[in-house]
């Protein structure tokens, strides 16, 4: 019956959320976390380390909440509320920030700087208090086998308007005085916001008898140390996530770079901001049909060659115009180390475990994510970005190898092998 009522609403349901993806994805355009708010930042401090943070607190404030909800989440019979309203923690801060741009210079730089990260970790600890159920939502009103193709759909779609949202932005910063060009770009991107979360309102979930529930913290801590020591094939998983983020950590340094090496501009910046999500918006439903074909591992595989070549091209780019192919390279290479992952990790485990899998794979990742880009603003500061950029590729090698020798596609992996000794298996 269940099955029945989640085939009947699947085309709703892929139209309402493709449609709160896209509008999410514009919202995060016109307020980019790759441009705009790392030049809306920059005029408050001059610290790359600092500004490396900006892309770090938005991807840890998503991974570190999420196994700290699972427990929640694996009781509930619909995982719809507990989204509408968690989601709502990282909407409001665009409106927020917008305020802070307007009244920065009677707040004075340091309070302003202050304020503005703290929005910041806000909106990207909102976005983790709703992973875990917004995932394991769409695991349980997707099929699995369109689970990829979806998630690239949806991306797509995010990174279609996302980058006509940061040509807009890019267009408002060149042609409108400060501060009311970044204030007006984060208040457009707080109505977009709200768009979204309206159609993510209309989804149809049905309710049914939660999975399994643990009798207290006690047991539930207790199956994830059981998940964790039997499930070798999740733990080198786990290892490539964690040291992808030294692939990916490049990114939030392109911008800043390109400003202080060649004199990048305003409206430049736009345009590269739109070859970054341009690229995402045609990589995604191509990675995630291929994902769902030929094994989530593989796509992996090509996003960590790309991420190692988006760092290299970084070092010895001799002029502007090379960070066109490497915003694109960096793009491709988010998607399949970024998007795909989540597809992936709804093939971990066993139903009842879902929501155990996906905090986990983002949880133990969130002090990479944060670590990472401290380590590259560290070296930019003291070394230069060359160092920064030579770490990234650095990353991506080493993810590619651990994906390539050690990682297989859950779907290929039996339950005595899950359950096997941990040991290195050479995948084909």
């Amino acid at each position: 019956m269940e099955q029945q009522e989640i085939d009947a609403h699947l085309r709703h349901n892929v139209v309402v959320n493709v449609a709160d993806g896209a509008f999410f994805g514009a919202a995060t355009g016109i307020a980019s976390f790759v441009t705009v708010i790392p030049l809306f930042m920059h005029t408050l401090t001059d610290s790359a380390l600092l500004l490396g943070l900006v892309l770090a607190i938005r991807s840890v404030g998503w991974q570190l909440p999420q196994l700290l909800t699972a427990r929640r989440v694996a009781s509930l019979r619909r995982y719809k509320p507990m989204v509408l309203l968690m989601t709502i923690n990282e909407r409001l801060p665009f409106f927020g920030l917008g305020l802070i741009a307007w009244f920065a210079a009677d707040l004075g730089r340091e309070l302003a700087l202050w304020l503005a990260y703290s929005l910041l970790i806000w909106q990207g600890l909102g976005g983790g208090l709703t992973a875990t159920a917004w995932q394991t939502m769409i695991g349980k009103i997707m099929p699995p086998r369109w689970r990829g193709t979806f998630f690239g759909v949806q991306s797509a779609a995010a990174n279609l308007l996302a980058s006509i949202g940061a040509v807009g932005s890019g267009i408002i910063l060149d042609k409108l005085p400060s501060p009311f060009d970044f204030a007006l770009c984060f208040g457009i991107s707080g109505i977009a916001m709200v768009i979204s979360w309206s159609f993510l309102a209309t989804t149809k979930e049905p309710s049914r008898e939660p999975e399994h529930t643990h009798g207290s913290q006690r047991d539930f801590w207790a199956s994830i140390a059981t998940i964790l020591k039997r499930d070798h094939n999740f733990r080198w998983f786990l290892a490539a996530r964690i040291i992808s983020q030294l692939g990916l950590m490049a990114t939030a340094f392109f911008t800043v770079y390109a400003v202080k090496r060649f004199e990048l501009d305003d409206q430049t910046a736009g345009i590269m901001t739109a070859i970054y999500l341009i690229t995402q918006t045609i990589a995604n439903p191509i990675m995630g049909w291929l994902g769902d074909r030929i094994g989530y591992r593989r796509v992996m595989e090509v996003g960590a060659l790309l991420a190692l070549a988006a760092g290299l091209s970084a070092w010895l780019a001799p002029a502007l115009g090379w960070f066109y192919l490497i915003f694109a390279l960096a793009g491709m290479a988010n998607v399949a180390l970024w998007t795909i992952t989540m597809s992936m990790t709804l093939e971990f485990g066993s139903l009842a475990e879902r929501p155990s899998y996906i905090g986990l794979a983002n949880t133990l990742v969130a002090p990479a994510t944060l670590v990472a880009p401290l380590i590259g603003g560290w070296l930019a500061d003291t070394a230069g970005y060359s160092y920064t950029f030579a770490l990234a590729a650095a990353g991506g090698l080493l993810t590619w190898l651990i994906l390539r020798f050690a990682v297989r596609d859950p779907q290929t992996v039996t339950y005595s092998e899950a359950h096997a000794e941990p040991q290195v298996v050479v995948a084909s």
